[in-house]
């Protein structure tokens, strides 16, 4: 497969996404349901916003992460919240906007130009990364 997100595509939908996942509070009222429905879109949310801010990409203000990290993240914490309904058993009430946002997280840490997830081995290496630093 190929990378096929741009980096300032990637850096709109970041924003995006981190503003939808803290007002999943009001939009999907999950402020009745409390526990891990309530606190974890905020969090991941939070998360995602502060990272946007400091990625190295067209919108990053601070500009200190390295978009790899940003990638490894964003499959990391969007794989968590696509998980999250049946790991914390609130599925029967809420899992539409976890399993929405996460999967969003999930494809855009993996399709995004530079990703780690989709380059080879000798990719890697004359990108100054070798294959053992991925682990």
């Amino acid at each position: 497969m190929k990378s096929f997100l741009p980096t300032s595509v990637y850096a709109v939908l970041n924003y995006a996404i981190a503003l939808l996942l803290i007002s999943t509070l009001w939009t999907f009222d999950t402020i009745h349901i409390g526990g891990a429905a309530l606190f974890l879109p905020l969090l991941i949310g939070w998360l995602q916003l502060i990272m946007a801010i400091f990625a190295k990409n067209e919108l990053g203000f601070l500009k200190v992460f390295p978009m790899v990290m940003h990638n490894v993240n964003d499959v990391i914490m969007g794989s968590f919240l696509m998980c999250s309904p049946w790991v914390y058993d609130f599925h029967s009430k809420i899992w539409i906007p976890q399993v929405l946002f996460g999967g969003a997280l999930f494809l855009m840490g993996i399709f995004t130009v530079g990703s780690p997830f989709l380059k080879k081995d000798h990719e890697l290496q004359q990108g100054g990364i070798t294959p053992d630093q991925l682990v």
